[in-house]
């Protein structure tokens, strides 16, 4: 398997500490947010700023190392799982987000019913519901008879 470093090579960017820090922490949170990484840099890398991590997100995901979704109503998330084409459910609840493969396993999985003279090469699809943990938790208001939402981080997520 390729390094980190052979893959921003490969890609055509230079290796730069910032982008290795970036891959290192998508390959451990999956579905991220910019703020989320700039969290997990902050030991490694302390000067590290909004900016230059937007930066390195544009970079990553334009050279293709990199997927960026954005859920409505949820800032964008970026991925290092590209290539395929799979799919996200979303919780309501807490904004936690998961990876569904593709029933079919083909690119685009469905045929829209008009192209509008479009070459359809992808189909994103996202599935909304409640995770386990939200679940849980409202079951056991409705039992308490509390009312206390659910918070947990998306990393801590299964």
């Amino acid at each position: 398997m390729d390094t980190d470093a052979e893959l921003l090579r490969t890609a055509g960017l230079r290796v730069t500490n910032p982008r290795l820090a970036v891959l290192r922490s998508l390959g451990t949170m999956p579905h991220a947010t910019a703020d989320d990484v700039l969290t997990a840099l902050a030991a490694e890398l302390p000067t590290t700023s909004h900016q230059a991590v937007y930066g390195v997100l544009g970079a990553l995901t334009g050279a293709g190392l990199v997927r960026r979704i954005e859920p409505a109503g949820s800032p964008a998330r970026y991925e290092r799982r590209t290539g395929d084409n799979h799919h996200h459910v979303v919780c309501t609840m807490c904004g936690a987000v998961q990876d569904v493969d593709c029933a079919v396993g083909h690119a685009p999985c469905l045929t829209p019913s008009e192209t509008h003279g479009f070459a359809v090469t992808t189909a994103e699809v996202t599935y909304w519901g409640i995770c386990e943990r939200c679940a849980a938790a409202e079951q056991s208001a409705a039992v308490d008879g509390t009312a206390t939402p659910v918070v947990h981080e998306q990393p801590e997520h299964p």
